[in-house]
């Protein structure tokens, strides 16, 4: 099993862009509307190559898009930002209905900073994870996580280095980014749900 694999199913929302080139590839990027079962979608990034690229890849059309979650430093005046992306491996004309799970992820990789736990005001308790996975040529992505119930408590035991397996999915939600004492916008943060996780002996 591959250490970091993502599968999702939606709808495209805009045209593909041009994102950017590598060694004489270029590079879109589009949004895929993702539904949940609380009717609150995701709206996921995705990073396609032009070897990749379909003429019925356009807004609105219902597609299955697999591949990895990737992740970068983005600079800007305001600081730096770590982007997510899904990097496409294949994409795919989706069916209507089908009974597949929208919205799966699997990564195995390592605990890179101390969890954080916490509780919500109606005391359900929450772990932070960032998550370090390995990939070629000396790289990694790093992966936030948010775990839930027993896996939050589970998750706050974790050790900087702990090798881990994680499920879920890719989600999407919005937060106030206070700038200034006057000045805040509303960004769009991305992170990983876990509905299971595993520490590798």
């Amino acid at each position: 099993m591959e250490n970091n694999n993502i599968s999702v199913i939606g709808y495209v929302e805009g045209e593909p862009v041009f994102s950017h080139r590598v060694m004489d590839e270029d590079f879109y990027r589009f949004m895929v509307r993702v539904p949940r079962l609380s009717q609150v979608d995701d709206v996921l990034p995705v990073t396609v190559s032009e070897k990749l690229m379909c003429p019925w890849l356009r807004d609105g059309v219902k597609v299955k898009v697999v591949g990895q979650l990737r992740s970068y430093n983005k600079f800007s005046d305001t600081g730096t930002h770590l982007v997510l992306t899904i990097f496409v491996k294949s994409v795919d004309l989706a069916e209507i209905g089908t009974g597949e799970n929208p919205n799966e992820i699997f990564i195995n990789g390592f605990i890179c900073k101390s969890p954080v736990y916490r509780k919500t005001p109606f005391g359900r308790e929450i772990t932070d994870l960032i998550v370090a996975v390995n990939r070629a040529f000396n790289r990694s992505d790093y992966i936030p996580a948010i775990a839930w119930g027993r896996n939050a408590v589970f998750a706050e035991k974790l050790e900087v280095g702990a090798n881990v397996q994680i499920w879920g999915r890719l989600q999407s939600r919005e937060y106030v980014k206070r700038l200034s004492d006057t000045e805040s916008e509303t960004r769009t943060a991305y992170e990983l749900s876990i509905t299971k996780i595993e520490k590798i002996a």
